[in-house]
């Protein structure tokens, strides 16, 4: 059973319609990527996605009880303000107590800044710290939207493997935006490529190949599979353009690797 399902979804402001006719769907325990030109409409999904903006037509279904965690591109931090890692990480749940907090933070592979406070953490901290605020409700689907924006090359290919590492302990899916076509096509199990509509979804070694992505891309970025590559363990069929079936198995392995 699929986590979500899109389903014929525009998205319109105005007369300027953003997204036409999109479909896809994420199954449990996937990273899906979505990659496309800036003004594409890669962030009109995710808050589609979301809840925040309402199709104009379509329909997207969830799974009854779905939770969803949610990390944004950015989140300013008044460098006035006094609260400390724990503190916000408590901001959308009252409830949640110190123990789940720190648990949050170690999962997302910064266990130490508890007490640390927010106006002090470096751009690679802030970003983990958003990344455990989504964890501590442990939920089933994760949305980045070009989560490791300003983070330097070796900094986004962490950030990457910690999201791997949380999707193998967890079981969450995850779906995310970026502009990082070398790290994300290789950190992906599927890549969709949007241009206002859907111009090719599969594997990445399929998407990249695809004379709809080359034609956004250049062929250059297409073998540009650099810093680490996911090893797929698992079949798929794919049918670029008309979205694809697939079947995992949900064993995978991580080689380091540069091409």
């Amino acid at each position: 059973m699929s986590l979500v399902s899109v389903e014929n979804v525009s998205v319109g402001y105005g007369a300027n319609t953003v997204l036409r006719n999109v479909s896809f769907a994420v199954t449990p325990k996937e990273i899906v990527t979505i990659v496309g030109p800036n003004g594409s409409g890669k962030t009109t999904l995710l808050r589609t996605l979301i809840g925040a903006i309402r199709p104009s037509t379509g329909r997207i279904s969830q799974k009854p009880g779905l939770r969803i965690g949610y990390v944004p591109q950015k989140l300013h931090i008044d460098p006035t303000l006094p609260i400390t890692v724990n503190r916000f990480l408590r901001l959308p749940n009252s409830k949640a107590d110190r123990k789940t907090c720190a648990a949050a933070l170690e999962r997302a592979g910064v266990p130490d800044l508890t007490n640390r406070q927010m106006s002090a953490l470096s751009g690679g901290q802030l970003q983990r710290v958003l990344l455990a605020r989504a964890l501590v409700n442990e939920p089933d689907l994760l949305l980045l939207d070009e989560a490791t924006q300003g983070l330097d090359q070796p900094g986004s290919a962490a950030f990457y493997r910690q999201i791997e590492e949380v999707r193998r302990e967890t079981g969450c899916a995850v779906v995310m935006i970026s502009h990082e076509l070398h790290v994300v096509m290789s950190a992906s199990d599927r890549v969709i490529c949007l241009n206002g509509h859907v111009c090719c979804e599969g594997t990445p070694d399929i998407v990249s190949a695809a004379p709809e992505y080359r034609a956004l891309f250049g062929t250059g970025t297409g073998g540009a599979l650099a810093l680490y590559r996911h090893e797929h363990d698992h079949a798929h069929d794919e049918n670029c353009d008309h979205g694809h079936a697939h079947d995992h198995k949900n064993n995978h392995r991580q080689t380091e690797a540069a091409e």
